[in-house]
């Protein structure tokens, strides 16, 4: 929680800093976020560069220093930065120097000795006057970047938001929080493997994967291969900065994720007659219930897309089916999507249907209200898998986790990490794996206070952990279960209520903006439900 706040307070500072860019500039938002990233981006690439030429200089004796001190940081996972890059050399530069000439030197520079991230960097620095950019590097030198694995990614979003703001926009886009983005790779457990995230956003997902791999003692650059995709160019950029200084390498393309597809998804074996995909892993935060998708550009796309084209104007199940068509013959994918596609009716249900005939849903996690920042509604975790057990198939493991969280501030959730190992290793007893603490382990946290211990739920009389439905906590449902609720993938229609549970106010709350959400999808079909049944009773009468 401490950190949270701390985050808090950088965030606020450094809007502080870029407002003053609004104030004596006459330049756009999307003008000035730039700039102002790449300065930070540069502040973080010293503090990693850094950190890995220690670790370099304290595993080598000094008879045997000197060689390729290059490979040597990149290897450690940080990029090189050479002294014209060095942003505490720009804190140094002497009075009357050209600052933004210089900061553009800088950029060009780190691009030069990183091909990582050629031309990802901003160099519009000419721009601003002397004392701006003055303030703005001395405004960044308190940054704590131990803060977070992607506190690069957050402040980034963070920056996005109140850019639309400024702009009069609304921010349609959000940052996924930390802590489900590491739910989703404790669950997905990429070790090894093709990962993809067709709305990648600044790559938090990467960075969490390689976090993962990395906790378990292996070297992400060596296990896992990175794939993205973004709409817009400035995105793109900035995910290949942020794993750049994560020491990451990928292949992040810009495109429209509806109607591009140019890593050609499904397009993996073929076994069987049945199609797959080519990537171990799919991971991702789409955006939520877009409309006016140009759904007739995407009807002869069988591959991507299945099980057909939905009906009503949303495209939740555009997305599923094309995390789902991604996944090769043991791929696993897991994502962020609105709640109400749990229970959507209509067309989305025929679409639903058949991925579960299909079996490829393996986990629905409910999620609390709040966990976003910029937004209050709850959301659900999906998790699909083309590889399940023998005595899973035909099941689905559903957990409420509504009522698990931490409440930091009056606005705002998350979980801490002995939660967040709970609901991890509940997928894990169900698969019939063995509990992996890991992530707790690792991730220390005042707010543990065994609530959330495995001991008190799992721990049989022997000792050993074995999985088990708990009332208002997991079930594991059949298929013959899921087709009397007529398909649904509702946690809450499964798991029931714990006894001696009251529903509190913010429940209450956090149910009527789901079931506002649902009822305007609903009053979405019934209109389209309407227009069809004129054209029909049209057509009838023009040929009576």
């Amino acid at each position: 929680m401490a950190d949270f706040k701390k985050i808090e307070a950088l965030e606020k500072r450094l809007w502080s800093a870029a407002d003053s860019l609004r104030a004596n500039t006459g330049l756009t938002a999307q003008e000035y976020s730039r700039p102002i990233l790449g300065l930070i981006f540069l502040k973080y690439a010293e503090f990693r560069f850094t950190q890995a030429k220690e670790r370099v200089e304290a595993n080598t004796s000094s008879r045997r220093r000197g060689g390729d001190i290059k490979s040597k940081i990149q290897a450690e996972g940080a990029m090189y930065v050479p002294d014209d890059a060095l942003y505490s050399n720009l804190l140094a530069l002497p009075e009357g120097a050209n600052i933004g000439l210089n900061v553009n030197n800088a950029m060009k520079a780190l691009e030069a000795d990183n091909e990582a991230i050629k031309d990802a960097l901003p160099k519009t620095y000419t721009r601003f006057d002397n004392d701006i950019l003055k303030g703005l590097l001395k405004s960044f030198t308190a940054i704590d970047f131990g803060l977070g694995s992607d506190i690069f990614g957050r402040i980034y979003e963070y920056f996005l938001n109140e850019f639309a703001k400024t702009e009069g926009q609304g921010g349609g886009e959000f940052f996924t929080p930390s802590a489900l983005v590491r739910l989703i790779t404790e669950v997905i457990e990429p070790y090894h493997g093709k990962v993809f995230d067709a709305a990648c956003g600044s790559g938090g997902m990467f960075v969490s994967s390689a976090d993962f791999v990395a906790s378990h003692n292996k070297n992400a650059s060596d296990e896992l291969s990175i794939f993205g995709q973004e709409k817009t160019g400035d995105t793109v950029r900035l995910s290949k900065m942020n794993l750049a200084v994560h020491g990451l390498q990928g292949d992040i393309r810009e495109g429209n994720s509806y109607y591009e597809d140019p890593f050609e998804l499904a397009k993996g074996e073929i076994i069987d007659g049945k199609q797959y995909g080519q990537f171990d892993y799919v991971m991702a935060n789409p955006p939520f219930n877009v409309n006016e998708i140009q759904k007739d550009r995407l009807v002869d796309d069988k591959q991507r897309f299945p099980f057909g084209m939905p009906r009503n104007d949303n495209g939740n199940y555009l997305w599923i089916q094309m995390f789902y068509a991604a996944l090769n013959k043991t791929g696993r994918a897991g994502f962020v999507m609105a709640n109400s596609a749990s229970d959507a009716r209509s067309s989305e249900q025929n679409i639903r249907q058949q991925l579960i005939e299909d079996d490829g849903v393996d986990v629905m996690v409910a999620v609390s209200s709040n966990f976003f920042y910029t937004v209050t509604l709850p959301c659900a975790l999906w998790f699909l898998d083309k590889n399940k057990p023998v005595k899973n198939k035909d099941k689905v493991l559903f957990i409420d986790a509504r009522h698990v969280f931490r409440q930091v501030t009056r606005a705002v959730r998350d979980y801490t990490s002995e939660q967040l190992n709970l609901i991890a290793n509940i997928v894990r007893l169900y698969r019939g794996q063995d509990i992996d603490n890991t992530y707790l382990e690792t991730h220390p946290d005042t707010g543990n206070d065994g609530a959330y211990s495995l001991d008190n739920f799992f721990k049989a009389d022997n000792g050993d952990f074995t999985y088990k439905d708990i009332a208002g906590l997991c079930k594991v449902a059949t298929k013959a279960e899921i087709i009397e609720q007529g398909y649904s993938l509702n946690p809450g229609r499964y798991v029931g209520v714990a006894e001696g549970e009251h529903e509190h106010d913010e429940d209450f709350s956090a149910r009527l903006e789901a079931f506002q959400e649902e009822l305007e999808v609903l009053n979405t079909e019934a209109h389209e439900l309407e227009i069809s049944i004129s054209e029909n009773v049209a057509n009838i009468v023009g040929t009576m």
